[in-house]
């Protein structure tokens, strides 16, 4: 599962045994160094595995833990998601099990962050992340907007279940911009596209505004999430204060539908 643990652990061991095998009459003393450098090895192959993604502990394979969760800081669970996310782009994302996964979590859950994306089948957040079972809670809907809902889900998340991450992820080519562009309409979809044209009003953009040119369509969405994020601090008072305490960190972030690239805000 992890190839570096693994190379630096056969390392280790080779040295063990060459140093207790070397000379028979001190084979003792060369052992007891062995082991030392054995242990000396992994540990730092296992602390360097702890940072590649949200685990807290060597070669998880399991579900997170509350205790491994609450050691993690906002900053440390995002920079887990950005390694993740860097992974994924290379194409080394981890080997997981996910039936020890489902079987850990079953009894509880754990979460590090909630996650506010939209239903773009291109743009899964576990995928793309390298995020297993069990790791975040993500809502998704048209153009990641948020409501009521949403933010009863987000302070469920963070006040009652202890995810310290509120993230807020658009995408490029995002279909429900470009319908909020073209000021569509279609049934109970009007109403959601509504929450997005305020970002198209809000976008200072000096070239073609139509939903045609991608990189006005990109800007709005930006600007979606930038808004989302801002509302979801002035529409939920118990997220506003426990990201004024600390216990949480709010921000937004745009996925790269052609590079596979998160860019995390601030």
């Amino acid at each position: 599962m992890y190839d570096g643990v693994r190379a630096a652990a056969q390392g280790a061991l080779a040295i063990a045994r060459e140093d207790g095998t070397m000379c028979d009459e001190h084979s003792r003393d060369h052992d007891a160094t062995g082991r030392r450098k054995f242990l000396k090895a992994t540990g730092a192959a296992t602390a360097l595995g702890l940072a590649s993604g949200l685990y807290i502990g060597p070669a998880r394979a399991d579900a997170l833990t509350k205790a491994q969760r609450d050691k993690m800081t906002p900053e440390q669970i995002i920079e887990a998601m950005k390694e993740g996310n860097d992974r994924f782009r290379k194409g080394v994302r981890k080997n997981r099990n996910y039936l020890n996964e489902q079987r850990a979590s079953a009894a509880g859950q754990y979460p590090a962050a909630v996650l506010l994306t939209c239903i773009d089948s291109r743009a899964p957040a576990e995928v793309i992340m390298d995020l297993g079972i069990g790791d975040i809670f993500n809502c998704r809907v048209a153009g990641n907007v948020e409501n009521s809902d949403i933010l009863g889900s987000m302070e469920f998340a963070c006040k009652l279940t202890g995810a310290k991450v509120v993230l807020v992820m658009g995408h490029t080519s995002c279909g429900a911009i470009k319908g909020a562009i073209d000021n569509a309409e279609l049934g109970n979809l009007t109403g959601l596209l509504a929450k997005i044209k305020p970002a198209v009003q809000a976008t200072t953009y000096t070239g073609e505004r139509s939903a045609k040119n991608y990189p006005f369509v990109d800007a709005v969405a930006r600007k979606n999430v930038e808004l989302t994020v801002a509302d979801i601090r002035r529409d939920s008072p118990v997220l506003a204060d426990l990201e004024s305490r600390g216990t949480i960190k709010i921000t937004g972030a745009m996925y790269n539908l052609s590079t596979g690239a998160v860019e995390f805000f601030g």
